[in-house]
């Protein structure tokens, strides 16, 4: 199956805290979407992999998604080497995407930085032909990287005021991550992200990146190159300008 977009994350809920918005808006305009999460969450606080998995695929059918693939990298221990550069390019020629989305690199979490180092070069080395795995290569247009726990000045932001709720949905399918009355059965101890709090803090972010293109809520997208416009009158027009605050 060929995919319009495919977002890679480190962990299952990576990819629904960072751009599900921008995923729920891009499946609704008819694009082809795909998830693909590089571990299965065993090392995790709260909850273990089959949980982890069954979250993840709920989510997966809130987003609508085409495809949401689990990968098996060691939760903890994700590294940059050739065995899991090729695991990645087997998912990227399997499904060809125009565009990939990955985790912005500086972070906190040593398997978000590795994640998205790993994306970068399996989306370069994809589209070698002489790195054979049976699939014929491809190399998508473009890497972008969505916000994790770092602020970056954004290349663009994305409107995802009419889809914010499928977000917030998608990322409350992780029952045993997020805060919920009976989040007890998962465990006693407490994280960063099971904290009554931390949704608001997802909440504000999108009311900031929001804020600056002049709607409720943005997701903020960050890409290495330049971008090219064909039509700077036509792009920085009326519509844009009614964007500024």
């Amino acid at each position: 199956m060929k995919l319009d977009v495919l977002a890679f994350g480190a962990h299952a809920d990576d990819v629904e805290l960072g751009c599900s918005g921008t995923i729920a808006k891009l499946q609704a305009l008819g694009y082809k979407t795909g998830v693909v999460t590089l571990t299965q969450g065993e090392m995790g606080t709260r909850g273990n992999a089959e949980i982890r998995r069954q979250e993840f695929e709920t989510a997966g059918e809130i987003l609508k998604l085409s495809i949401h693939n689990m990968l098996d990298l060691p939760d903890g221990f994700v590294e940059v080497n050739k065995a899991n550069k090729l695991k990645l390019i087997h998912e990227i020629r399997e499904y060809q995407p125009s565009i990939v989305f990955a985790p912005y690199w500086v972070v906190r979490h040593p398997d978000h930085g590795a994640a998205s180092r790993l994306v970068r070069e399996a989306c370069f080395l994809a589209g070698l032909k002489k790195i054979d795995t049976g699939q014929d290569a491809h190399r998508p247009y473009k890497v972008m990287y969505y916000h994790s726990r770092f602020e970056f000045k954004p290349s663009f932001i994305v409107d995802i005021t009419d889809y914010h709720k499928i977000k917030i949905k998608s990322i409350l399918a992780y029952k045993s991550q997020f805060h919920n009355p009976d989040m007890a059965q998962y465990g006693p101890d407490q994280t960063l992200i099971s904290r009554p709090d931390f949704l608001d803090r997802i909440i504000t972010r999108d009311k900031q990146y929001g804020t600056y293109i002049g709607v409720k809520y943005g997701e903020p997208f960050l890409v290495r190159e330049a971008i090219k416009i064909d039509d700077p009158v036509a792009h920085f027009g009326p519509e844009y300008l009614e964007t500024i605050p």
